[in-house]
C-alpha cells in the first residue's frame, strides 16, 4: 500500500495550498463541531476533538473560528447544523472499491451529489455492504519527516502503545494501529517529543487493486470529483500505484 500512502500524503499537502483551501477549512470545521457535540466541548476530555483541533490548526483553520465550531457543536452558541455521518459504496475503474464518507445536514442532496459525481467519472454506485468488507477500522498517525528522526526512533515510541506498523512513505511516518489504539499512539509519540501531522480513524483497504497509468488517472479523476463534493468528508480506496506511474500520472 505504500504508492497508495504516497498518493494520500501527496494530495494532502497540495489540499493546503490549492484553490481548495475554503473547501478544507470547511470539512475541518466539520469535524470540530460534530466531535464537540459528541463528547463535550473540552479537548482534554474529548480526544476526537482535541485530535480535530489538532489538523484544523495543522492546516492553518484560524484559532477564532475553531474555537467558534467548538461552541457550535457543544452548544454554547447557536448557529449549529444536525450532522449526519452517511456512508455511500461504489466502484471506480479497474474494479476499484470505494467509500465514501459524507458529513451532511440533507441526505437527499448528498447522496444526489455522490451519484453524480460516480457517474459523470466513470464509476457506479453499489449496496451496502457490498464493498465495505474490504476495509478494515484503522488508526492512522502521520508524522512528518525530520533532520534526526527514523523510522526506528518512530516504532520505538509507538510499539508498547499498539501501533501495528510503522511505514516510511518518503517525506513522513505513517503509523498504523487500531482505532481503539489511536490516543495511546499518539500520546506516545508526544512523550517522546515527536511531532505529528494528523491522528484520526481512517478505512484502510485489506485488500489493493493494482493500477496501471491509464486506470489510475481515471480512478484519481474520480475521486477528485467526490472529495469536491461539499457534503463529502473522506474518500477511502483499495488501490496501489507504483512509485513508476505515480511519476507518470504527476
Amino acid at each position: 500500500m505504500s504508492g497508495h500512502s504516497k498518493w494520500a500524503t501527496t494530495k494532502h499537502k497540495k489540499a493546503v495550498i490549492d484553490a481548495k483551501r475554503g473547501k478544507l477549512f470547511a470539512k475541518l470545521i466539520k469535524n470540530i463541531e460534530v466531535a464537540a457535540r459528541t463528547g463535550g466541548g473540552d479537548p482534554a476530555g474529548n480526544p476526537t476533538l482535541y485530535d480535530a483541533i489538532q489538523k484544523a490548526k495543522k492546516n492553518s483553520v484560524p484559532n477564532d473560528n475553531i474555537d467558534r465550531a467548538v461552541k457550535r457543536g457543544s452548544g454554547a452558541e447557536g448557529g449549529g447544523a444536525d450532522w449526519q455521518t452517511i456512508t455511500y459504496e461504489g466502484y471506480a475503474a479497474g474494479g476499484v472499491a470505494v467509500l465514501v464518507e459524507c458529513l451532511t445536514d440533507n441526505r437527499n442532496r448528498a447522496a444526489s451529489e455522490v451519484r453524480t459525481a460516480m457517474s459523470r467519472n466513470g464509476g457506479s454506485m453499489a449496496d451496502p455492504g457490498s464493498v465495505a468488507y474490504l476495509f478494515s477500522r484503522k488508526g492512522v498517525v502521520i508524522v512528518p519527516e525530520v533532520a534526526g528522526l527514523a523510522e526506528d526512533d518512530v516504532l520505538g515510541a509507538v510499539l508498547d502503545a499498539g501501533a501495528e506498523e510503522v511505514n516510511d512513505l518518503g517525506e513522513a511516518f505513517e503509523v498504523v494501529s487500531e482505532a481503539a489504539d489511536l490516543v495511546a499512539v499518539r500520546s506516545a509519540l508526544q512523550a517522546a517529543g515527536i511531532d505529528y501531522e494528523s491522528a484520526e480513524a481512517s478505512f484502510l483497504p485489506s485488500v489493493s487493486v493494482p493500477l496501471d497509468e491509464d486506470a489510475a488517472r481515471r480512478v484519481f479523476r474520480l475521486i477528485d470529483a467526490l472529495e469536491d463534493c461539499d457534503d463529502v468528508q473522506n474518500v477511502y480506496a483499495n488501490f496501489d500505484v507504483s512509485d513508476e506511474v505515480m511519476e507518470r500520472v504527476g
